[in-house]
C-alpha cells in the first residue's frame, strides 16, 4: 500500500470515529434534578457508554491559571531520560523528590504497548510515526504528583461540580487514587496503547462495572480526532477485553473498529470509567493536548486492598489509616480552593463534616506533605 493510500485510510478512520462520537448522547452541561441529585439522563448515559462529557465546566480564568503553572513546570523538565538538568542547564524540577515528577518518552513513540509495564495491560503496539528531524530526544508525556509544584492543580481537583459527580458515582466517602497531567505536544506527543485501567479485581466475587472507579478529566485545550483520547463505548460492562484479539480482527492495526474520540473544548470535563477500553494515538498534529486527570474509588473497593507495582509505584496496604490519609488530601484541596475562590460554594466532603479544621491548606504543604505524597498511591 503506498503512502497516499495509507493517509487516505487513516483519514477515513478518523472521520468515521468523529461522526460516531458526535452521534452519542453523552455530552452536555452539568445538570441536576430538583432533588440536587445528578441528572438521571447523565447517569444513564455514563452507565451505557462508560464516559460522559460535561461541557464548559471549568472557567477560562481557572484553565488559564493551570496552564501558566503547567508551562512553568514543563520548562523545568529534564532534557534527557534520567537527566538532572533542564534544557537551559538548570537543575530539573523535582530531581530531589522520592517519586518521579516527569515521565518522558521519545517523540511519537509508544512506551507501553507490548511491554510488561503495569501488568502488561497495554497489549497492542501502537503505530509510531517518524518525528521531524529537529525533534528533541525526549518529550514530556506525563506529569505526576503535581500538587507540590502546582497549587492551581490542587485547587482544580476540588472543583465542586466535579466532586459532586464523584459522589454521584462513588458515594459520599469516595477515596482519591491518582492525579496527573497527560501532555501531547504538537508533533511530539507519544501514544498510550489501548488498555483497561487496573490489573486487580477481574476475578472479584462481587465484580461490577464500577468496581475500579473512574477518572475525571479536564481539558486545557480543544481536542481533535488526532490528539484526543479514544474509547470503545460500553466495554466497561463486559469484563476483561482481549485487546490482542481485537487488534487481530482489525488486520493487526491499532485502529480498533467502533472506537470514538473523546472530543472536547477547552474547559470541558469528562468522567471515564476506568474499565472502559481507551487509548490515544501519537500526536503528529499541530494541536497541543493537555488533560488534567484525577480519579476516585468507592471506599469499599479499596479497603483492605494491596496496590500493585507499576512504573515507579511501591506496594502499600490500604487500611483505615491509609484511606484516611488519602481522604485528607481531598479536604485540603477544598480548603485551598476556598481561599482562591471565596465566593464559590465549596463542596462538602462527608468524611470531614465537622472536622474541616483538621485539614487546612497552607503554602508550607508544598514542601512537606505534598512533596512526596504520591508514594504508595492506589492503582488497582
Amino acid at each position: 500500500m503506498n503512502t497516499n493510500e495509507e493517509i487516505e485510510k487513516r483519514h477515513r478512520y478518523l472521520e468515521a470515529g468523529e461522526k460516531r462520537a458526535l452521534a452519542l448522547q453523552n455530552r452536555g452541561p452539568l445538570r441536576y434534578e430538583a432533588s440536587g441529585e445528578l441528572a438521571q439522563d447523565i447517569r444513564d448515559a455514563y452507565e451505557r457508554y462508560g464516559f460522559y462529557i460535561f461541557e464548559g465546566v471549568v472557567s477560562e480564568q481557572e484553565v488559564s491559571e493551570v496552564e501558566v503553572q503547567l508551562n512553568e513546570v514543563i520548562d523545568r523538565a529534564p532534557a534527557s531520560k534520567n537527566g538532572v538538568l533542564d534544557k537551559e542547564g538548570r537543575p530539573a524540577l523535582g530531581i530531589d523528590h522520592k517519586r518521579l515528577l516527569y515521565i518522558l518518552a521519545r517523540p511519537l513513540s509508544d512506551p507501553l504497548g507490548g511491554t510488561s509495564i503495569l501488568g502488561g495491560r497495554h497489549a497492542v503496539r501502537m503505530e509510531e510515526p517518524t518525528p521531524r528531524e529537529d525533534a528533541p530526544k525526549v518529550t514530556v508525556c506525563v506529569l505526576q504528583y503535581t500538587f507540590g509544584v502546582m497549587d492551581a492543580a490542587l485547587r482544580l481537583s476540588a472543583h465542586p461540580g466535579m466532586l459532586r459527580v464523584a459522589e454521584a458515582f462513588a458515594g459520599p466517602d469516595f477515596v482519591p487514587y491518582n492525579d496527573n497531567f497527560h501532555v501531547k505536544e504538537p508533533g511530539l506527543g507519544s501514544s498510550v496503547s489501548w488498555h483497561q485501567d487496573g490489573i486487580t479485581h477481574w476475578e472479584h466475587p462481587s465484580w461490577h462495572p464500577a468496581i475500579r472507579g473512574f477518572n475525571l478529566m479536564v481539558q486545557l485545550y480543544r481536542t481533535t480526532p488526532v490528539n484526543a483520547l479514544w474509547a470503545l463505548p460500553g466495554t466497561h460492562r463486559t469484563g476483561r477485553v482481549d485487546l490482542a484479539s481485537l487488534a487481530a480482527q482489525s488486520g493487526g492495526s491499532d485502529r480498533l473498529p467502533e472506537a470514538v474520540p473523546v472530543l472536547c473544548e477547552r474547559g470541558d470535563a469528562v468522567i471515564c470509567n476506568r474499565q472502559l477500553v481507551h487509548g490515544s494515538f501519537a500526536n503528529d498534529s499541530p494541536d497541543r493536548r493537555v488533560t488534567f486527570i484525577w480519579g476516585f474509588f468507592p471506599r469499599d473497593a479499596v479497603l483492605g486492598v494491596e496496590n500493585e507495582q507499576g512504573i515507579d509505584y511501591q506496594r502499600d496496604y490500604y487500611d483505615e489509616a491509609r484511606i484516611e490519609e488519602r481522604m485528607r488530601i481531598v479536604q485540603i484541596a477544598i480548603d485551598a480552593r476556598r481561599r482562591r475562590w471565596p465566593k464559590e460554594a465549596p463542596y462538602q466532603y462527608a468524611p470531614f463534616f465537622g472536622r474541616e479544621a483538621e485539614a487546612r491548606w497552607s503554602p508550607e504543604l508544598s514542601g512537606t506533605m505534598f512533596r512526596d505524597y504520591g508514594e504508595g498511591r492506589i492503582i488497582l
